[in-house]
Protein backbone atom coordinates (compact mmCIF):
# COMPACT_ATOMS: atom_id res chain seq x y z
CA UNK A 1 0.00 0.00 0.00
CA UNK A 2 0.92 3.60 -0.67
CA UNK A 3 -0.25 6.51 1.21
CA UNK A 4 -0.76 9.51 -1.74
CA UNK A 5 0.01 12.92 -0.06
CA UNK A 6 -1.06 16.52 -0.94
CA UNK A 7 0.77 18.89 0.45
CA UNK A 8 -1.39 21.27 2.45
CA UNK A 9 -3.81 18.99 3.45
CA UNK A 10 -2.73 16.21 4.99
CA UNK A 11 -4.34 15.48 8.38
CA UNK A 12 -2.73 14.36 12.09
CA UNK A 13 -4.52 11.02 11.52
CA UNK A 14 -2.53 10.84 7.72
CA UNK A 15 0.89 12.06 9.87
CA UNK A 16 0.54 9.26 12.76
CA UNK A 17 -0.41 6.78 10.48
CA UNK A 18 2.94 7.57 8.13
CA UNK A 19 5.17 7.18 11.32
CA UNK A 20 3.66 4.14 13.14
CA UNK A 21 2.70 1.70 10.08
CA UNK A 22 5.74 3.04 7.60
CA UNK A 23 3.68 3.26 4.43
CA UNK A 24 5.45 4.33 1.41
CA UNK A 25 4.49 7.75 0.69
CA UNK A 26 4.13 9.43 -2.88
CA UNK A 27 3.24 12.94 -4.18
CA UNK A 28 -0.33 13.35 -5.28
CA UNK A 29 0.61 13.68 -9.39
CA UNK A 30 -1.25 16.98 -9.24
CA UNK A 31 1.48 18.50 -7.79
CA UNK A 32 4.04 17.76 -10.62
CA UNK A 33 3.38 20.95 -13.08
CA UNK A 34 3.98 23.08 -9.68
CA UNK A 35 7.33 21.52 -9.15
CA UNK A 36 8.10 21.66 -13.14
CA UNK A 37 7.37 25.22 -12.93
CA UNK A 38 9.32 25.94 -10.12
CA UNK A 39 12.51 24.13 -10.97
CA UNK A 40 12.34 25.64 -14.41
CA UNK A 41 12.41 29.07 -12.87
CA UNK A 42 15.29 28.69 -10.98
CA UNK A 43 16.76 27.54 -14.63
CA UNK A 44 16.51 30.96 -15.71
CA UNK A 45 17.97 32.04 -12.49
CA UNK A 46 20.96 30.44 -12.43
CA UNK A 47 21.41 31.46 -15.95
CA UNK A 48 21.16 34.89 -15.44
CA UNK A 49 22.96 37.74 -13.85
CA UNK A 50 21.24 38.60 -10.55
CA UNK A 51 22.54 37.21 -7.27
CA UNK A 52 20.00 34.65 -5.83
CA UNK A 53 21.27 33.54 -2.32
CA UNK A 54 21.79 29.70 -2.74
CA UNK A 55 21.34 29.47 -6.32
CA UNK A 56 24.38 31.54 -7.54
CA UNK A 57 25.87 32.69 -4.43
CA UNK A 58 27.67 31.18 -1.17
CA UNK A 59 25.39 30.67 2.22
CA UNK A 60 25.06 31.60 5.36
CA UNK A 61 27.66 34.65 5.90
CA UNK A 62 29.18 33.62 2.78
CA UNK A 63 26.08 34.78 1.01
CA UNK A 64 27.90 37.86 -0.94
CA UNK A 65 30.89 35.33 -2.39
CA UNK A 66 29.20 34.99 -5.76
CA UNK A 67 29.50 31.48 -7.53
CA UNK A 68 30.00 31.07 -11.29
CA UNK A 69 27.44 29.47 -13.15
CA UNK A 70 29.95 26.98 -14.12
CA UNK A 71 30.33 26.04 -10.52
CA UNK A 72 26.74 25.93 -9.22
CA UNK A 73 26.04 21.90 -9.58
CA UNK A 74 29.49 21.73 -7.38
CA UNK A 75 28.34 24.19 -4.87
CA UNK A 76 25.61 21.82 -3.72
CA UNK A 77 27.62 19.12 -3.74
CA UNK A 78 29.97 20.85 -1.43
CA UNK A 79 26.87 22.65 0.72
CA UNK A 80 25.48 18.78 1.39
CA UNK A 81 28.91 17.06 2.02
CA UNK A 82 30.31 20.34 4.06
CA UNK A 83 26.84 20.22 6.57
CA UNK A 84 26.59 16.38 7.33
CA UNK A 85 28.45 16.89 10.43
CA UNK A 86 25.80 14.72 12.85
CA UNK A 87 26.64 13.22 15.72
CA UNK A 88 25.44 10.59 17.86
CA UNK A 89 23.06 7.24 17.26
CA UNK A 90 20.97 7.12 14.33
CA UNK A 91 17.31 8.02 14.48
CA UNK A 92 15.06 5.48 14.58
CA UNK A 93 14.03 4.35 11.24
CA UNK A 94 10.08 5.59 11.92
CA UNK A 95 11.05 8.94 12.39
CA UNK A 96 13.95 8.90 9.51
CA UNK A 97 10.76 8.33 7.14
CA UNK A 98 8.81 10.24 8.92
CA UNK A 99 11.25 13.35 7.80
CA UNK A 100 11.31 12.00 3.88
CA UNK A 101 7.43 12.18 4.15
CA UNK A 102 7.81 15.72 4.99
CA UNK A 103 10.09 16.85 2.68
CA UNK A 104 8.43 15.75 0.04
CA UNK A 105 5.37 17.11 1.18
CA UNK A 106 7.41 20.51 1.43
CA UNK A 107 9.17 20.29 -2.09
CA UNK A 108 5.53 19.28 -3.64
CA UNK A 109 4.03 22.64 -2.96
CA UNK A 110 6.41 24.02 -5.94
CA UNK A 111 7.88 27.00 -3.88
CA UNK A 112 11.49 25.19 -3.78
CA UNK A 113 12.42 24.73 -7.28
CA UNK A 114 14.07 21.04 -6.99
CA UNK A 115 13.14 18.99 -10.01
CA UNK A 116 10.65 16.04 -10.33
CA UNK A 117 13.48 13.77 -10.45
CA UNK A 118 14.15 14.49 -6.19
CA UNK A 119 11.02 13.77 -5.72
CA UNK A 120 10.85 10.42 -7.28
CA UNK A 121 14.15 9.56 -5.61
CA UNK A 122 13.00 10.12 -2.78
CA UNK A 123 9.42 8.28 -3.19
CA UNK A 124 11.64 5.21 -4.58
CA UNK A 125 13.66 5.29 -0.91
CA UNK A 126 10.63 5.15 0.90
CA UNK A 127 9.13 2.44 -1.20
CA UNK A 128 11.96 -0.06 -1.72
CA UNK A 129 13.49 0.76 2.19
CA UNK A 130 16.28 3.12 1.70
CA UNK A 131 16.54 4.85 4.93
CA UNK A 132 19.56 7.21 5.35
CA UNK A 133 21.33 6.73 8.58
CA UNK A 134 20.85 10.50 10.26
CA UNK A 135 22.71 11.14 13.68
CA UNK A 136 20.62 12.37 15.99
CA UNK A 137 22.27 15.51 17.14
CA UNK A 138 23.57 18.34 15.23
CA UNK A 139 20.76 21.28 14.76
CA UNK A 140 19.63 23.95 16.43
CA UNK A 141 16.64 24.24 15.05
CA UNK A 142 17.35 27.33 12.70
CA UNK A 143 18.32 27.96 8.81
CA UNK A 144 16.63 23.90 9.02
CA UNK A 145 17.66 21.26 10.46
CA UNK A 146 21.16 21.39 8.40
CA UNK A 147 23.35 18.47 9.71
CA UNK A 148 20.70 16.13 10.46
CA UNK A 149 19.06 16.97 6.81
CA UNK A 150 22.20 16.98 4.97
CA UNK A 151 22.74 12.91 6.01
CA UNK A 152 19.63 12.45 4.37
CA UNK A 153 20.70 14.70 0.76
CA UNK A 154 24.04 13.12 1.16
CA UNK A 155 22.29 9.53 0.78
CA UNK A 156 20.78 10.82 -2.01
CA UNK A 157 24.04 11.38 -3.81
CA UNK A 158 25.83 7.97 -3.10
CA UNK A 159 27.20 9.78 0.07
CA UNK A 160 26.59 8.75 3.55
CA UNK A 161 25.37 5.50 4.58
CA UNK A 162 21.63 3.80 4.82
CA UNK A 163 19.92 1.45 6.54
CA UNK A 164 18.51 -1.34 3.72
CA UNK A 165 17.07 -4.87 4.34
CA UNK A 166 18.07 -4.88 7.99
CA UNK A 167 22.01 -3.52 7.28
CA UNK A 168 23.82 -0.78 7.10
CA UNK A 169 25.53 0.01 4.04
CA UNK A 170 26.99 2.53 2.11
CA UNK A 171 24.84 4.71 0.68
CA UNK A 172 26.09 4.05 -2.88
CA UNK A 173 25.41 0.29 -1.96
CA UNK A 174 22.21 0.74 -0.63
CA UNK A 175 20.84 2.19 -3.63
CA UNK A 176 22.40 -0.29 -5.78
CA UNK A 177 21.03 -2.86 -4.21
CA UNK A 178 17.38 -1.01 -4.21
CA UNK A 179 17.82 -0.49 -7.98
CA UNK A 180 18.19 3.16 -7.69
CA UNK A 181 21.20 5.32 -8.67
CA UNK A 182 22.35 8.49 -7.38
CA UNK A 183 21.19 11.92 -8.35
CA UNK A 184 23.46 15.10 -9.18
CA UNK A 185 21.87 18.30 -8.12
CA UNK A 186 21.03 21.24 -9.94
CA UNK A 187 21.01 24.64 -8.72
CA UNK A 188 19.03 25.04 -5.26
CA UNK A 189 18.45 21.42 -4.62
CA UNK A 190 20.87 20.75 -2.02
CA UNK A 191 19.86 23.99 -0.47
CA UNK A 192 16.25 23.12 -0.97
CA UNK A 193 17.06 19.69 0.94
CA UNK A 194 18.86 21.04 3.77
CA UNK A 195 16.80 23.85 4.81
CA UNK A 196 13.58 22.89 6.67
CA UNK A 197 12.03 22.13 9.67
CA UNK A 198 11.38 18.30 9.08
CA UNK A 199 13.40 16.95 11.24
CA UNK A 200 12.08 18.83 14.57
CA UNK A 201 9.21 18.18 13.32
CA UNK A 202 8.96 14.49 12.57
CA UNK A 203 10.49 14.17 16.24
CA UNK A 204 7.95 16.76 17.51
CA UNK A 205 5.31 14.49 15.99
CA UNK A 206 6.79 10.98 17.27
CA UNK A 207 6.65 13.00 21.00
CA UNK A 208 3.21 13.82 20.44
CA UNK A 209 2.23 10.50 19.18
CA UNK A 210 3.67 8.55 22.18
CA UNK A 211 2.48 11.50 24.42
CA UNK A 212 -1.45 10.89 23.47
CA UNK A 213 -1.19 6.97 23.79
CA UNK A 214 0.13 7.44 27.60
CA UNK A 215 -2.58 10.30 28.01
CA UNK A 216 -5.11 7.84 26.92
CA UNK A 217 -3.52 5.00 28.86
CA UNK A 218 -3.46 7.42 32.05
CA UNK A 219 -6.86 7.56 32.22
CA UNK A 220 -7.73 4.07 31.98
CA UNK A 221 -4.85 3.73 35.05
CA UNK A 222 -6.51 6.42 36.84
CA UNK A 223 -9.63 5.32 36.64
CA UNK A 224 -8.14 1.82 38.16
CA UNK A 225 -6.72 3.36 40.83
CA UNK A 226 -9.55 5.15 41.73
CA UNK A 227 -12.09 2.02 42.06
CA UNK A 228 -8.64 0.52 43.83
CA UNK A 229 -8.67 3.39 46.39
CA UNK A 230 -12.62 3.68 46.84
CA UNK A 231 -12.57 6.85 45.01
CA UNK A 232 -15.96 8.55 44.24
CA UNK A 233 -16.91 9.11 40.86
CA UNK A 234 -18.79 12.25 41.89
CA UNK A 235 -15.89 14.54 40.79
CA UNK A 236 -16.43 13.00 37.65
CA UNK A 237 -19.80 14.82 36.94
CA UNK A 238 -20.13 15.74 33.31
CA UNK A 239 -22.25 18.78 34.97
CA UNK A 240 -19.16 19.82 36.93
CA UNK A 241 -16.97 20.15 33.97
CA UNK A 242 -19.57 21.85 31.60
CA UNK A 243 -19.49 24.64 34.11
CA UNK A 244 -15.90 25.15 33.72
CA UNK A 245 -15.38 24.86 30.14
CA UNK A 246 -12.82 23.16 28.81
CA UNK A 247 -12.54 20.54 26.38
CA UNK A 248 -9.85 18.60 27.55
CA UNK A 249 -11.61 18.79 30.78
CA UNK A 250 -14.97 17.75 30.30
CA UNK A 251 -13.53 14.96 27.23
CA UNK A 252 -11.43 13.45 30.21
CA UNK A 253 -14.48 13.18 32.94
CA UNK A 254 -16.72 11.59 30.55
CA UNK A 255 -13.72 8.86 29.97
CA UNK A 256 -13.50 8.49 33.91
CA UNK A 257 -17.62 8.59 34.68
CA UNK A 258 -18.09 5.77 31.98
CA UNK A 259 -15.21 3.77 32.95
CA UNK A 260 -16.29 3.46 36.71
CA UNK A 261 -20.01 3.33 35.66
CA UNK A 262 -21.24 -0.02 37.09
CA UNK A 263 -18.44 -0.68 39.65
CA UNK A 264 -19.62 -2.71 42.58
CA UNK A 265 -16.46 -1.33 44.78
CA UNK A 266 -18.15 2.33 44.12
CA UNK A 267 -21.78 1.08 45.06
CA UNK A 268 -20.25 -0.45 48.48
CA UNK A 269 -19.00 2.86 49.57
CA UNK A 270 -21.63 5.06 48.87
CA UNK A 271 -23.50 5.29 52.21
CA UNK A 272 -21.67 5.17 55.10
CA UNK A 273 -17.82 6.61 53.90
CA UNK A 274 -16.78 9.24 55.69
CA UNK A 275 -14.20 11.05 53.90
CA UNK A 276 -15.52 14.19 52.07
CA UNK A 277 -13.43 14.42 49.28
CA UNK A 278 -10.56 12.36 47.27
CA UNK A 279 -7.08 13.43 47.46
CA UNK A 280 -6.34 16.34 44.26
CA UNK A 281 -4.68 13.22 42.30
CA UNK A 282 -7.99 11.24 42.36
CA UNK A 283 -10.33 14.29 42.66
CA UNK A 284 -8.88 16.36 40.43
CA UNK A 285 -7.82 14.20 36.99
CA UNK A 286 -10.01 15.72 34.96
CA UNK A 287 -8.70 19.10 35.51
CA UNK A 288 -4.80 18.05 35.41
CA UNK A 289 -4.71 15.33 32.60
CA UNK A 290 -7.63 17.05 30.85
CA UNK A 291 -5.70 20.05 30.47
CA UNK A 292 -2.24 18.39 29.07
CA UNK A 293 -5.07 16.64 26.63
CA UNK A 294 -5.73 20.00 25.73
CA UNK A 295 -1.94 21.02 25.34
CA UNK A 296 -1.47 18.12 22.79
CA UNK A 297 -4.54 19.15 20.77
CA UNK A 298 -3.16 22.53 20.56
CA UNK A 299 0.44 21.11 19.76
CA UNK A 300 -1.17 18.95 16.71
CA UNK A 301 -2.39 22.13 15.03
CA UNK A 302 0.25 23.84 14.82
CA UNK A 303 2.92 20.29 14.17
CA UNK A 304 -0.35 19.83 11.39
CA UNK A 305 0.43 23.38 10.13
CA UNK A 306 4.36 22.98 10.17
CA UNK A 307 3.98 19.18 8.25
CA UNK A 308 2.31 21.20 5.57
CA UNK A 309 4.45 24.12 5.22
CA UNK A 310 7.40 25.22 2.63
CA UNK A 311 10.16 25.75 5.04
CA UNK A 312 13.49 26.38 3.30
CA UNK A 313 14.94 29.36 1.57
CA UNK A 314 14.95 31.16 -0.68
CA UNK A 315 11.42 30.43 -1.95
CA UNK A 316 9.88 30.89 -5.49
CA UNK A 317 6.66 33.32 -5.12
CA UNK A 318 3.45 32.89 -6.70
CA UNK A 319 4.32 35.49 -9.23
CA UNK A 320 8.07 34.40 -9.87
CA UNK A 321 9.95 36.28 -8.03
CA UNK A 322 12.12 34.58 -5.21
CA UNK A 323 12.50 36.32 -2.17
CA UNK A 324 14.55 34.98 0.94
CA UNK A 325 12.77 34.60 4.33
CA UNK A 326 13.05 32.68 7.51
CA UNK A 327 10.34 30.08 7.11
CA UNK A 328 13.33 27.40 8.37
CA UNK A 329 13.46 28.92 12.00
CA UNK A 330 11.68 26.01 14.03
CA UNK A 331 10.29 28.69 16.59
CA UNK A 332 6.60 27.23 16.48
CA UNK A 333 8.31 23.50 16.45
CA UNK A 334 10.21 24.33 19.61
CA UNK A 335 7.07 25.98 21.58
CA UNK A 336 5.17 23.01 20.57
CA UNK A 337 7.90 20.77 21.66
CA UNK A 338 7.99 21.96 24.97
CA UNK A 339 4.17 22.02 25.49
CA UNK A 340 4.54 18.81 24.83
CA UNK A 341 7.24 18.02 27.19
CA UNK A 342 4.57 19.87 30.09
CA UNK A 343 1.91 17.92 29.52
CA UNK A 344 4.08 14.64 29.60
CA UNK A 345 5.31 15.46 32.36
CA UNK A 346 2.55 16.38 34.38
CA UNK A 347 0.31 13.18 33.25
CA UNK A 348 2.96 11.11 34.81
CA UNK A 349 3.61 13.57 37.93
CA UNK A 350 0.00 13.00 39.11
CA UNK A 351 -0.02 9.39 37.88
CA UNK A 352 3.31 8.20 40.08
CA UNK A 353 0.82 10.60 43.33
CA UNK A 354 -1.87 8.13 42.88
CA UNK A 355 0.85 5.04 42.84
CA UNK A 356 2.37 6.91 46.19
CA UNK A 357 -1.57 6.86 47.56
CA UNK A 358 -2.61 2.90 46.98
CA UNK A 359 0.75 1.67 48.28
CA UNK A 360 0.28 3.96 51.10
CA UNK A 361 -1.91 1.95 54.04
CA UNK A 362 -2.66 5.76 55.55
CA UNK A 363 -4.01 6.90 52.53
CA UNK A 364 -5.64 3.86 50.56
CA UNK A 365 -8.98 3.27 52.48
CA UNK A 366 -8.43 -0.24 54.04
CA UNK A 367 -5.45 -1.79 51.70
CA UNK A 368 -2.39 -3.35 53.05
CA UNK A 369 1.17 -1.76 53.30
CA UNK A 370 2.72 -1.85 49.66
CA UNK A 371 -0.55 -3.65 48.41
CA UNK A 372 1.08 -6.88 49.63
CA UNK A 373 -0.77 -9.76 51.14
CA UNK A 374 1.71 -10.04 54.25
CA UNK A 375 2.95 -6.96 54.55
CA UNK A 376 6.47 -7.35 56.36
CA UNK A 377 7.24 -10.77 55.11
CA UNK A 378 6.42 -9.47 51.97
CA UNK A 379 7.74 -5.56 50.70
CA UNK A 380 5.22 -5.81 47.75
CA UNK A 381 4.94 -2.95 45.35
CA UNK A 382 7.50 -0.74 47.37
CA UNK A 383 10.31 -0.28 45.22
CA UNK A 384 7.55 -0.46 42.16
CA UNK A 385 6.64 3.14 43.67
CA UNK A 386 10.01 4.09 44.13
CA UNK A 387 10.64 3.25 40.87
CA UNK A 388 8.06 5.19 39.55
CA UNK A 389 9.16 8.62 41.80
CA UNK A 390 12.40 8.12 39.46
CA UNK A 391 11.06 8.03 36.58
CA UNK A 392 8.61 11.41 37.51
CA UNK A 393 11.57 13.16 38.58
CA UNK A 394 13.91 12.70 35.92
CA UNK A 395 10.66 13.94 33.38
CA UNK A 396 10.49 17.03 35.48
CA UNK A 397 14.46 17.50 34.62
CA UNK A 398 13.96 17.31 31.34
CA UNK A 399 10.55 19.60 31.07
CA UNK A 400 12.76 22.53 31.18
CA UNK A 401 11.75 24.47 28.39
CA UNK A 402 14.30 24.24 25.24
CA UNK A 403 13.29 27.03 23.12
CA UNK A 404 14.30 29.86 25.60
CA UNK A 405 18.24 28.63 25.45
CA UNK A 406 19.23 30.29 21.66
CA UNK A 407 22.86 30.65 20.98
CA UNK A 408 24.20 32.62 18.36
CA UNK A 409 25.68 30.45 15.21
CA UNK A 410 27.37 31.46 11.76
CA UNK A 411 29.44 33.72 12.69
CA UNK A 412 26.49 35.70 14.43
CA UNK A 413 25.01 35.15 11.04
CA UNK A 414 21.86 33.08 12.41
CA UNK A 415 21.99 34.62 15.76
CA UNK A 416 18.61 33.66 17.25
CA UNK A 417 17.96 29.76 17.01
CA UNK A 418 14.84 27.77 18.39
CA UNK A 419 16.67 24.12 19.67
CA UNK A 420 13.52 22.83 18.40
CA UNK A 421 15.58 19.77 17.24
CA UNK A 422 17.16 18.39 20.88
CA UNK A 423 14.12 20.11 22.61
CA UNK A 424 11.48 17.45 20.48
CA UNK A 425 14.25 14.46 20.38
CA UNK A 426 13.95 14.15 24.51
CA UNK A 427 10.05 14.03 23.98
CA UNK A 428 10.54 9.90 23.11
CA UNK A 429 12.95 9.47 26.41
CA UNK A 430 10.23 11.64 28.26
CA UNK A 431 8.06 9.89 26.93
CA UNK A 432 9.44 6.10 27.27
CA UNK A 433 9.18 7.11 31.00
CA UNK A 434 6.06 8.25 31.07
CA UNK A 435 4.93 4.95 29.66
CA UNK A 436 7.05 3.05 32.11
CA UNK A 437 5.01 5.36 35.33
CA UNK A 438 1.43 4.19 34.00
CA UNK A 439 2.93 0.68 33.64
CA UNK A 440 3.58 0.77 37.62
CA UNK A 441 0.21 2.58 38.22
CA UNK A 442 -1.50 -0.48 36.01
CA UNK A 443 0.12 -3.17 38.31
CA UNK A 444 -0.41 -1.23 41.42
CA UNK A 445 -3.67 -0.56 40.57
CA UNK A 446 -4.63 -4.03 39.55
CA UNK A 447 -3.11 -5.30 42.71
CA UNK A 448 -5.45 -3.28 44.81
CA UNK A 449 -8.81 -4.11 42.89
CA UNK A 450 -7.81 -8.17 43.37
CA UNK A 451 -7.93 -6.54 47.45
CA UNK A 452 -11.06 -5.52 46.99
CA UNK A 453 -12.49 -8.95 46.50
CA UNK A 454 -15.26 -10.44 46.11
CA UNK A 455 -16.47 -6.85 45.30
CA UNK A 456 -16.10 -6.00 41.64
CA UNK A 457 -14.85 -3.11 39.43
CA UNK A 458 -17.02 -1.66 36.82
CA UNK A 459 -17.45 -4.01 33.07
CA UNK A 460 -14.77 -1.64 30.99
CA UNK A 461 -12.10 -1.62 33.91
CA UNK A 462 -12.86 -5.31 34.30
CA UNK A 463 -11.16 -5.78 30.93
CA UNK A 464 -8.52 -3.14 31.27
CA UNK A 465 -7.74 -5.59 34.58
CA UNK A 466 -7.54 -8.55 32.53
CA UNK A 467 -5.24 -7.24 29.98
CA UNK A 468 -3.19 -6.13 32.77
CA UNK A 469 -3.49 -9.82 34.58
CA UNK A 470 -3.20 -11.52 31.07
CA UNK A 471 0.58 -10.20 31.08
CA UNK A 472 1.46 -9.77 34.65
CA UNK A 473 -0.23 -12.22 37.22
CA UNK A 474 -1.60 -11.39 40.62
CA UNK A 475 0.81 -10.66 43.63
CA UNK A 476 0.40 -13.34 46.38
CA UNK A 477 4.03 -13.05 47.66
CA UNK A 478 7.56 -11.01 46.35
CA UNK A 479 9.41 -12.33 43.42
CA UNK A 480 11.12 -11.06 40.48
CA UNK A 481 9.74 -7.66 39.48
CA UNK A 482 11.57 -6.42 36.59
CA UNK A 483 9.79 -8.66 33.96
CA UNK A 484 6.11 -7.92 34.90
CA UNK A 485 7.39 -4.06 35.28
CA UNK A 486 8.68 -4.49 31.56
CA UNK A 487 5.05 -6.39 30.56
CA UNK A 488 2.93 -4.15 31.55
CA UNK A 489 5.51 -0.80 30.03
CA UNK A 490 5.00 -2.65 27.20
CA UNK A 491 1.22 -3.02 27.85
CA UNK A 492 0.87 0.62 27.70
CA UNK A 493 3.36 1.34 25.30
CA UNK A 494 1.84 -0.65 22.23
CA UNK A 495 -1.95 0.40 22.91
CA UNK A 496 -2.97 -2.61 24.06
CA UNK A 497 -3.67 -1.55 27.43
CA UNK A 498 -6.12 1.61 25.51
CA UNK A 499 -7.61 -1.20 22.81
CA UNK A 500 -8.96 -3.20 25.91
CA UNK A 501 -12.19 -0.73 26.83
CA UNK A 502 -14.67 -0.24 24.41
CA UNK A 503 -14.01 2.52 21.54
CA UNK A 504 -15.47 5.98 21.76
CA UNK A 505 -14.24 5.66 25.42
CA UNK A 506 -11.25 7.85 25.72
CA UNK A 507 -10.33 10.97 24.19
CA UNK A 508 -9.28 11.64 20.98
CA UNK A 509 -6.00 13.92 19.51
CA UNK A 510 -7.75 15.81 17.54
CA UNK A 511 -5.79 19.16 15.04
CA UNK A 512 -9.03 21.31 14.46
CA UNK A 513 -9.88 23.83 17.20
Amino acid sequence: MTITVTPGQVSIHTLERIWREGTPVRLDPACHPAIEAGAARIVEIAGGQAAVYGVNTGFGKLASVRIPASDVTTLQRNLILSHCCGVGAPLGEDVVRLVMALKLMSLGRGASGVRLQIVHLLEAMLARGVIPVMPEKGSVGASGDLAPLAHLAAVMIGEGEAFHGGKRLPAKQALQEAGLAPVALAAKEGLALINGTQVSTALALAGLFRAHRAARAAVITGALSTDAAMGSSAPFHPEIHALRGHGGQIDTAAALWRLLEGSEIRESHREGDERVQDPYCIRCQPQVDGACLDLLRQTARTLTIEANAVTDNPLILSDGTVASGGNFHAEPVALAADQIALAICEIGAIAQRRIALLVDPALSFGLPAFLAREPGLNSGLMIAEVTSAALMSENKQKAHPASVDSTPTSANQEDHVSMACHGARRLLDMSENLFAILGIEAVTAAQGIDLRAPLRTSPELARAHAAIRSVVPGLDADRFMAGDLEAAIALVRSGALNASVSPGILPELRSEP
